[in-house]
């Protein structure tokens, strides 16, 4: 079950309607129906409690895109069930497949894009202009929490009211994936018009909807569908928009101190106002996860030369001398500069920047036969950050090589990688499961490799189940056919 059927309003955070600080503007704890959305600010405080409570699950989305992956490890204090997610051991009762984030967040935007037309009648300083923005920026979170949870398990339940009342059914069945799909495309191009061009601050243009974040959502759908004219098109409306991949120089200024030039849409942190992330201690001071051989090796990070330079992907990504993750923790591209204690936990989750989305371009390029277009871009891309350029035979499977391994480079722990992999291996009707396969099983045991590789054969297993408390909470749902003969007494 995604919401529970008696659930008023959101009853989450505590409010802060007063402060300063837009991400701060919270929905209140407890309040019913007819003592809330009465105010824009109300409308305002709900959207920015679904900002903040996506935030929140930076430590999840690190995981779902790149535990199965890899470029990661486990490290000494890797969680029990996060082992078990990485070695392919996978049951529906790891809590890594509880969706009740997702549809928190969900629900958020359910309310906002319920209310929202409704304020104008009890608030006389709110117009149809602000309406279609609020109800574009709600489009645009609940279509990226879909996006999420479709490539995680596949088939989810489609949940568009909010979960308020015993009046509406909430124990729904699943929606197959290309429905969600549908669903979510149709969303955010009917949106993407109204979103407010420009915020007050670089924090809002960079942690808020825009135009551009709801584009490069789209061309990320788009990719995943393989409608490779489509990804192309919304690529080259966001470069119209001037956004540009930073200079060389500048490359860990995406990270530190974020909100770069080139960033598109990421997730605020600001440790000072009790905004703080789960990266810095996932990757860092909690020995969570390390940076696999594998990693290591394709940013030939011992490479004096390579090292002494601050704006080379390899020391800004991980640290030599011991296989760190160095993104969330560093506050310079020199694998030795940590951040300030004050700060450690303000680094921002990037969800969309230009490198990203340009990368997707030569992706869709590639796939369509012009691989000299997809060639440009990733010379272009590699001269900003001064290594050398590359050639392919020019074939698909060449090029999706070469532009998987730039994006590996690119977006190393990220939240990238094990999306990219499972694009790979659906692509041309499962062309390349054998590859996707040899990519998932790189980091296991070798005594488990076997085994794993057997399972993987059954795309159904490349996604995750359904919880098992979800199962039994809601008798509609069906559970993803890897995992259905799962017995929960064993």
């Amino acid at each position: 079950m995604p919401v529970k059927k008696h659930i008023i309003i959101i009853s989450l955070l505590i409010i802060c309607i007063s402060c300063d600080d837009w991400l701060e503007l919270i929905p209140p704890d407890g309040l019913v129906q007819d003592e809330y959305w009465k105010t824009k600010e109300d409308l305002k405080a709900t959207l920015m409690g679904a900002y903040q409570k996506f935030a929140g699950l930076d430590d999840l989305l690190f995981i779902l895109g790149e535990a199965r992956a890899d470029m990661v490890i486990k490290d000494v204090h890797t969680p029990g069930h996060v082992q078990n997610i990485m070695d392919g051991n996978i049951y529906p009762d790891n809590t890594l497949s509880n969706w009740t984030g997702f549809y928190t967040v969900i629900n958020y935007c359910n309310s906002v894009l319920k209310y929202a037309p409704l304020i104008e009648e009890t608030d006389a300083t709110f117009n149809e202009y602000m309406q279609k923005g609020y109800e574009a920026e709600a489009i645009f979170l609940r279509s990226l929490a879909y996006f999420y949870l479709v490539r995680t398990f596949r088939n989810v339940p489609l949940v568009l009211v909010p979960s308020e009342s015993d009046g509406v059914d909430f124990y729904l069945p699943v929606s197959d994936e290309a429905t969600i799909l549908d669903q979510i495309k149709t969303d955010l191009q009917d949106v993407r018009l109204y979103v407010t061009a420009n915020y007050p601050t670089l924090e809002e243009n960079k942690g808020r909807a825009t135009k551009g974040a709801i584009n490069a959502l789209l061309a990320d759908i788009s990719l995943w569908n393989f409608e490779y004219e489509a990804c192309i098109g919304y690529v080259e409306e966001i470069e119209a928009d001037g956004i540009v991949p930073v200079t060389p120089s500048l490359w860990f200024d995406i990270f530190y101190p974020g909100n770069s030039p080139e960033s598109i849409f990421e997730f605020q942190f600001d440790q000072s106002l009790d905004q703080s992330n789960s990266t810095y201690n996932q990757t860092f001071f909690h020995h969570q996860f390390l940076a696999s051989e594998k990693a290591m090796d394709k940013f030939d990070i011992e490479d004096e030369a390579a090292i002494s330079e601050e704006y080379i992907r390899g020391p800004g990504s991980l640290r030599p001398n011991d296989s760190k993750i160095w993104k969330y923790c560093g506050s310079a591209g020199d694998s030795k500069s940590l951040r300030p204690s004050s700060d450690r936990n303000s680094c921002n989750w990037m969800v969309y920047r230009m490198s990203d989305v340009v990368l997707m371009k030569a992706e869709a390029l590639s796939q369509i036969g012009r691989y000299d277009e997809a060639l440009v871009i990733v010379n272009n891309l590699r001269f900003k950050r001064q290594v050398d350029a590359v050639t392919a035979n020019y074939t698909a499977d060449a090029f999706e090589d070469l532009i998987m391994e730039e994006r590996m480079l690119e977006l190393a722990f990220e939240g990238k990688r094990w999306f990219d992999m499972l694009r790979m291996g659906r692509r041309n009707n499962y062309q390349r499961k054998a590859d996707f396969i040899n990519l998932t099983i790189e980091n296991v045991p070798s005594t488990q490799k076997i085994v794993l590789a057997s399972k993987l054969t059954n795309p159904w297993g490349w996604y995750l189940p359904i919880y098992e408390d979800e199962m039994e909470r809601n008798m509609n749902l069906e559970q993803n056919p890897y995992y259905a003969d799962f017995d929960t007494d064993k």
